[in-house]
């Protein structure tokens, strides 16, 4: 019973079955009363022909007294025959096999008892006998054929016994059936049809992405386990979606937030890189709304010291104090409150203790293997392994950009350094021989005044002391035009445009500039030396070539820088200086100094050239596997 109580199935199985039992049982029946009907028919046809036989053998005795005795004798016997096989036929015993109706085989017997026992011997007495003999066999006859009326009327009654059985068993089979098919479709609308309608309704709405809907089914079947567990899945499922939408919502702010610290970190990486050694006015800003927009903080910001490996701490947000370190009284950058700057002292204030329950997480600014410093966050709340990333990728800009200014400072101090040495290199290659020279010839017209020279010999003296001097303020001035014009504007190819326009006045013609070099392509040295060479070119065009056209052409081609400097004056004789003129000496050492190939030579169409190759080899910031 708990099978059929708990299992849709079963019941189901159990209706068929019982249904099915039942329409069986109805057509066994039915088979069983129609067979057991068999003889009835053939039984009550026998019957009637008993009553028919007995009316012939009453006729047969009523008949003329004229008519021979012989025939009635045989005629009555003929019939009484014929009786007698059919009353013993078994065709009305097998209309009599119905063992529950003893009053049929009871009259059948008597029957048979009637006719063996009473009516042969009467008819025998009749056929012999005298006409009172034959009126008592006819009024037997009529007693017997009354008596098998009777008989007729139970076997008729029999088989409407049977056939009324057979209907009222029909009719309690299709009741049953009825009410079976009834409490089945009772059972299947009840917890089958209306719990999978539930079901349909409960996958729609969770299609819709309505997972509140339930079927809060009780029933302990299939169906019901079903619901139960549909409803338990779309309750997870409901969990499931409010976790993931609540997830996306997540990260949707989250990836806002972080695409709002990228470009906070790219603001602050273009002020960090244009903002010259202000480290704690470009970078301060950027930690602030970093902080704000992540809800950590503070930050503090130490560089290691290379002298002696201490950190120092040179900027730290939510700081109430100047930095020990700081240099600009007019910066309020790291400072919360900007009056507090009114109270600083020149003098440095006692250390600060801090204290602080937050935790830190420590990240190294690093440039490759170099450790530039490390940059301290403070936390409440750990941040992500998304925000640890991006705090790396701001050590990283951070050390990018104090590693360039490092090497910025570093490379203003060697460009400085370079510079002097250029200045005094061209003071010694031009104004100090010119100043030995003058020296020399100083001391040579002391020795000849000393001995008495004659005016005229001393003569010649003055004579080189004023040309030196002559060529010495010349050379002076064109020291003082060179530095201006390499200091006046960045590279190379302004200062070549102001030395072609100089010398284009001075030679009364226009020198055509060709210049067709990458941009940040030489180094300071290299633009200073490649510019004396092209002004003392120039300068011996003007001196000595008698020209009326001259060119300057700088072009980069396979990796090789071309300087050609040409006129059409009047060419050298050879490539060696003439006396007193260290020009072509000087061009020629400036070009070993840049490890460059300078040559020398008269043109075809007439005029000299000057050719200069050599392979730029500029200083960069961050040198090769540095970084």
């Amino acid at each position: 019973m708990n099978v059929l109580r708990h299992s849709l199935v079963a019941r189901s199985i159990a209706y068929l079955m019982v249904i099915s039992t039942m329409a069986i049982a109805s057509i066994g029946l039915t088979m069983l009363i129609a067979q057991r009907s068999q003889g009835d028919a053939a039984a009550i046809n026998v019957a009637g022909s008993l009553r028919l036989n007995s009316a012939q053998i009453a006729e047969a005795l009523q008949r003329s007294p004229t008519d021979e005795p012989n025939e009635v004798a045989q005629e009555v016997n003929r019939l009484a025959e014929r009786l007698t096989s059919r009353l013993e036929s078994s065709v009305l015993e097998q209309g009599n096999n119905d063992t529950s109706n003893g009053q049929l085989s009871e009259q059948l017997s008597a029957l048979k008892t009637q006719w063996h026992q009473t009516l042969t011997p009467t008819l025998e007495d009749a056929v012999n006998g005298n006409e009172r003999d034959i009126e008592r066999a006819k009024a037997a006859l009529n007693g017997f054929i009354d008596d098998i009326d009777h008989f007729v009327s139970l076997l008729e009654a029999n088989t409407e016994a049977k056939i009324r059985f057979l209907s009222a068993m029909q009719v309690l089979f299709l009741a049953v059936i009825g009410l079976l098919l009834l409490a089945a479709l009772y059972d299947l609308r009840h917890n089958l049809i209306t719990p999978l309608r539930q079901l349909m309704v409960l996958s729609r709405e969770a299609g819709q992405r309505n997972f509140h809907y339930r079927t809060n089914f009780t029933s302990r079947d299939e169906l019901g386990q079903l619901g139960r567990t549909f409803d338990q899945m779309a309750s997870e499922l409901n969990e499931s979606y409010s976790e993931l939408e609540a997830r996306i919502s997540h990260k949707q702010k989250e990836l806002a937030r972080h695409n709002r610290a990228l470009h906070i970190i790219h603001n602050g990486s273009r002020a960090l890189y244009g903002g010259g050694n202000d480290l704690c006015g470009s970078a301060a800003p950027m930690l602030r709304e970093l902080e704000a927009l992540f809800n950590i903080g503070p930050m503090v910001l130490s560089l290691n010291n290379e002298h002696d490996g201490s950190d120092m701490e040179i900027l730290a947000t939510h700081s109430s104090e100047r930095p020990l370190y700081c240099r600009d009284l007019d910066c309020f950058a790291c400072l919360e409150d900007p009056q507090s700057a009114l109270e600083f002292s020149h003098e440095h204030p006692p250390p600060r203790s801090r204290k602080s329950d937050a935790q830190t997480l420590v990240l190294p600014v690093a440039v490759g293997d170099l450790t530039l410093g490390y940059l301290t966050i403070g936390y409440a709340t750990p941040p992500s392994t998304s925000t640890r990333q991006l705090l790396n990728t701001l050590a990283d800009h951070l050390a990018t950009a104090i590693y360039l200014q490092q090497r910025i400072e570093e490379q203003q101090q060697l460009s400085l350094i370079k510079e002097r040495t250029i200045i005094a290199r061209e003071l010694h290659d031009s104004l100090a021989q010119s100043l030995s020279y003058l020296k020399m010839q100083v001391a040579r017209l002391e020795r000849m005044q000393e001995k008495q020279f004659p005016l005229e010999q001393q003569q010649g003296v003055i004579n080189d002391l004023r040309e030196g001097l002559s060529s010495a303020y010349r050379q002076l001035r064109e020291l003082l035009s060179t530095f201006r014009l390499s200091l006046d504007k960045p590279g190379l190819q302004p200062a070549l445009q102001q030395t072609v326009d100089e010398f284009s006045q001075r030679l009364g013609f226009t020198v055509e500039l060709t210049y067709q070099v990458p941009p940040h392509l030489l180094s300071a040295n290299e633009e200073v030396h490649l510019l004396q060479i092209v002004r003392e070119a120039l300068a011996n065009t003007l001196k000595h070539a008698h020209a009326h056209w001259a060119q300057v052409s700088f072009t980069f081609q396979q990796a090789n820088l071309h300087l050609a400097v040409e006129d059409d004056g009047i060419g050298l004789a050879d490539d060696q200086s003439p006396p007193m003129h260290y020009g072509l000496i000087i061009m020629r050492d400036r070009a070993r100094n840049i490890n460059a190939t300078l040559n020398f030579k008269n043109r075809s169409e007439g005029g000299t050239g000057v050719y200069l190759v050599f392979n730029p080899q500029t200083d960069r910031l961050i040198e090769e596997g540095s970084i």
